[in-house]
Parts: C-alpha cells; structure tokens; sequence
C-alpha cells in the first residue's frame, strides 16, 4: 500500500429535515420587496482553478463577488472530477454514501427539499455527466420549476452546444457561443421567478472553462478534445499570460506517486502549448464574468440584490504542468481539490477572507441555513459560517479537515501525453490546523512511494538520512494519528464526517491533531486502530474492496470489547 504525507505552504503545494413555512415574496413591477426569504443565485463553473490565479482575470466577479462577499481561501471539492462532486454539491454526501464515483448521471436533491420550503426552482446549463439527447426524458430531472439543460454529446461543445428545455426537445445552438445561449437563458428565468412573487433558487452552470469536446464525422463515438474555445469578442486577450510558475511547475526532478512519478518532463514546445492552453481558458471564463455583471445589475434593477445570495464555486479545479501534468484534473493535488467559493449576501461579511475550512459537502447545509431549514442528520457536511460572528467563532472551533477520495482512472487532455492512467483510486485528507497543513494519501498500488516535498518516512532520501519530526513528535507518531483520521473518513456518514476525532476517542477530549499527540494514547495509535488499506483496486466504491472498515474507539488504553 502506498502511502505519503505532505507539508503544503501558502504559494507552494508539492502547496428528515424541519420544513419552515414562508410567506410567498412580494414583487411590486416598479417598487419589488427587498425583504422576506432571500432567494439564492449559485453560479457553478466547470473546472476553474483556483492556484492559477484564474479569479485575478474576472474583473466583475473580483467587483461584484469578492469585494461585496467573503472569500474562503480554504474550501475544497471532495472528489476531483465532475460528477460525482456535483452529486456532492446538490446532496450533501460523500461520494462513498452516494456511490456515484464516475460520470454517469443520478438524481437530484436540493430542488426537492427548496420547493418543499416554498421556493422556485431553476436550472440552466450542465447538470450531470451523461446527460444525453437519447435520455434526457427517461426520466425528466426531478421538482425544477423551470430548467434548460447542457445535454451530451455536446455539453462541452462551445460552439455546437445543445440544450433541452423543461419538457421541449433537445435544440442545437450550432454557431452561437454556449455561454451567451445560456445567460440569456438565465435572465429570462430570473425574469421568471420574480414574476412568480415566490422566493428562488437560480444555478447557472456554464461549461466554461472545461476544454472544448465535439464528436465530427468520422469520430462518433470518440472525443475531439481541444483547448477551451473563447468568444470572438475575447480572443485577443491576455496574450502574455503564463501559467504561474510556482516550485511544482515542470520540476526538473520527478514529482508525485504512482504514474505521476513517471511523468516526463515537458518540453519548451510543450510548455508553450500548455500556456496557450491556459490563456484559452481565462478567456472563456469572460462572458462568464460578463453574465455575473449583468446578473448583479438585473438583481439590482429589481430591487431584490440584497435580498439574494450569490454562490459562485467551481465543481473541481485544474492542473496544467504542475508535477509535469498535462492539462487535466482527478488527483488529490491543491490545483486539483482546492477550488473558489465566494458568497454575498444578506449579513455576509464584504471584502473578507477566511481560512475557515470548508468543503463541498457543506454546500446543501449552508443553502438550508440560508432558506431557515432544518439540516437533515444524515448531511455529510455542516453549514459555512456566513455572519462575522460565526466566522470568527469557526475560526476557533470548526472541524480542520478534508476528506478527499477518487476511483478509477485519471485522463490528460491537451495535445501531449494525451492516455488514460487507468489507476487513480486512492484516499486522503487535507487537515488544515494550528501549526500544520498536510496532505495524507493512500493510494491502491504498491509502485512507488514519491510525491514533491514527500516527508513519509519511506521516501528518505538514504537509510542514513536523520530521522523526522513533525510537531516536535517523530513522524511515525503523527502518521499513526493521520492514518486513523483517514479510517474513519473513507467511510463516515453524517456527524462523523464533520467531527471524525469523536469516533477514535468518544470521550470527547481531543478535538484536534495537537490533542490526538499525547502520549497516553500513543499504545492505542500504534496497535489499536487498523491502518488503511484497499483489498483490491476497484474503478468505483465497492465495499469489500476498501479493506477495514470499523473502528474502534479509545477507551481509557482499554479494547472496545471491554467495554461494551
């Protein structure tokens, strides 16, 4: 089993719910209300990166969003690719309580709970992977007041998009640009629910700035991946930009484990074609920052922009040459799991930043405190704090970690190295605290043991290399705690997820890595709590492939048996 632990630095990473009653909104043609349940605006891009500095090029976003909302620096997607950290985001479980671990379509949550709460509901853009045009009716997604969907082959086609809408058939937009077709689609909805005087849930998903995929002759059936297509109105921009070059661009030496570690290293030629890459997809992020713009001036024009939360996230983030990648996304890295999320709205800080740790799994529960629901107990997440208060109080108290998980294979897009990496299941946790910032892993493979700033004890450099500490403890000691950490996670449900340290000690006295590092529980570290482990490497979550599953909490130095 292969293992790594590492030290991530700002810059560098190797870097049954209760449903409340609500009076219907008031809309008055010239004079609409400001008050009563707020409606919610959730803007959802697809693959925007956050460590590429991405958000520096959408001046509307940093005017409207940053500098009116709070940013949270730390929140991250559960699973590194589309679908199943969209089904993370509308239910507010982890993949392996959704089992929906690859891109293939499920079901949706949020709507039905929103329109139970009184609220419109709307959707416009990518909903799910293999959304297609053969079974966007069998069935039609569920309890959206109005909706018009990205649908497959041609979700990603920015220039041959095809959408469907509500119960209609599929139309092509051949010639018109995808992202323009859909914020038109957008405000007509928003011209919708405020002539339905009832609060509203709104998601624009764009496709922006995924790469480009069409199917042509004689390529049905394969895809045609390019580099994102821009609108012609913003083709000429940023032609200096540069992928940030950061200590894990290209490295010259390897990087990483498992294929990662195989990775050549790229050549100019690559490298320049990666920065045009890269260049392609600030560009199509603009007439996504152009549609938060005109978004902000409809919501201000009638009357209801403070009474509306704003959401704009990403489902996961992007790579391009970091660790000698190519442009793609699914592995556990901090260009591929650490995403935007920017919130304003009614009682939402401005202009702020927080460290908070946060994660998409949080996003259902935060909507619900936004609408005055009850959270359901079995929500894997917990809401973000929203208020100055509660942000300073989650400062000091809210959970430090991530749990982060992926089945099945890696692919490179691009022009270089274009192959599928068949095994890409492994598990890890980001843990976020006082003093510390790792990355633990464990990957389904008995490869190789590197990752970039690797400081896992088998990646010693030499057998006389001096040994490590970590927090004034030998790193044995603080990889036992992580290990354990990453065992109740790879298969929690509910409050164990938010609060894991409960199940390896149920007397409530630690709360936290520093805690966890006291001696008196190290016999029950280093000999109590299996480690973990994949029986076999499966493409998706099969049980009885992830090894132990149960364990056992600390009593006093005493079994779990003894107890009970």
């Amino acid at each position: 089993m292969l293992k790594a632990l590492l030290p991530t630095f700002a810059g560098v990473l190797a870097l049954g719910g209760r449903v409340l009653a609500h009076n219907a909104q008031e809309v008055l043609g010239s004079s609409p209300a400001s008050s009563g349940p707020p409606n919610v605006i959730f803007v959802l891009t697809d693959d925007q990166d956050l460590h590429m500095d991405s958000l520096d090029y959408m001046q509307h976003v940093q005017k409207h969003l940053l500098a009116e909302g709070t940013f949270f620096k730390r929140h991250f997607c559960t699973i590194a690719v589309c679908c199943p950290s969209r089904v993370n985001i509308w239910t507010g479980k982890a993949a392996h309580n959704t089992n929906v671990t690859d891109l293939w379509l499920p079901f949706a949550y949020l709507p039905v709970w929103l329109q139970s709460a009184g609220y419109s509901t709307y959707y416009v853009g990518k909903l799910f992977n293999s959304h297609r045009v053969d079974n966007y009716n069998k069935p039609f997604p569920a309890s959206w007041t109005g909706s018009d969907f990205l649908l497959d082959p041609h979700t990603y086609s920015y220039l041959n998009a095809t959408f469907q809408r509500e119960r209609d058939p599929p139309k092509s937009y051949e010639g018109h640009y995808s992202t323009d077709v859909l914020a038109s689609k957008v405000f007509d909805y928003l011209d919708d629910a405020v002539a339905a005087k009832r609060p509203f849930f709104l998601t624009a998903a764009p496709v922006a700035p995924h790469s480009n995929i069409g199917y042509t002759p004689p390529n049905i059936g394969r895809e045609l991946s390019t580099p994102p297509i821009a609108a012609k109105r913003h083709e000429h921009l940023f032609e200096d930009a540069k992928i940030p070059r950061h200590a894990n661009f290209n490295p010259d030496e390897p990087s990483g484990v498992n294929w990662i570690r195989d990775l050549p290293k790229q050549n100019q030629t690559n490298v320049n074609f990666n920065d045009h890459f890269y260049r392609q997809r600030l560009r199509a992020l603009q007439a996504v920052d152009e549609m938060v713009d005109q978004l902000i001036q409809r919501l201000s024009n009638y009357g209801i922009l403070d009474n509306t939360y704003i959401i704009y996230s990403a489902d996961n983030g992007y790579s391009i040459s970091q660790h000698r990648r190519q442009p793609g996304k699914e592995c556990g890295y901090e260009e591929d799991i650490n995403v935007p999320l920017i919130i304003r709205g009614p009682g939402v800080p401005r202009n702020a930043t927080t460290e908070v740790v946060t994660s998409h799994t949080d996003l259902v529960p935060t909507i619900f405190d936004m609408v005055g629901l009850t959270p359901h107990r079995d929500f894997d997440g917990v809401a973000i704090p929203l208020t100055k208060a509660s942000v300073e109080e989650a400062e000091k108290a809210r959970h430090e970690h991530v749990n982060v998980e992926y089945w099945g294979w890696a692919m490179s897009e691009g022009d270089y190295g274009r192959e599928v990496h068949w095994n890409n299941t492994y598990k890890s946790l980001r843990l976020l605290g006082n003093g510390y910032n790792y990355y633990y892993s464990v990957w389904c493979n008995n490869t190789d043991p590197w990752q970039m700033n690797n400081i896992h004890p088998t990646a010693a450099a030499s057998p006389s290399a001096p040994p490590i500490h970590l927090l004034g403890h030998p790193i044995s000691k603080v990889l036992a705690r992580l290990d354990s950490l990453v065992m109740v996670l790879k298969s929690c449900k509910a409050r164990e997820c938010t609060h894991p340290w409960e199940t390896l000690h149920p007397a409530g006295n630690v709360a936290n890595l520093h805690d966890a590092l006291h001696t008196r529980f190290d016999s029950y570290y280093e000999s109590q709590v299996e480690r973990v482990r994949f029986d076999r490497c499966e493409r998706g979550y099969i049980v009885d492939a992830e090894g132990p599953q149960h364990v056992s909490g600390y009593r006093e130095g005493l079994w779990w048996s003894e107890w009970v």
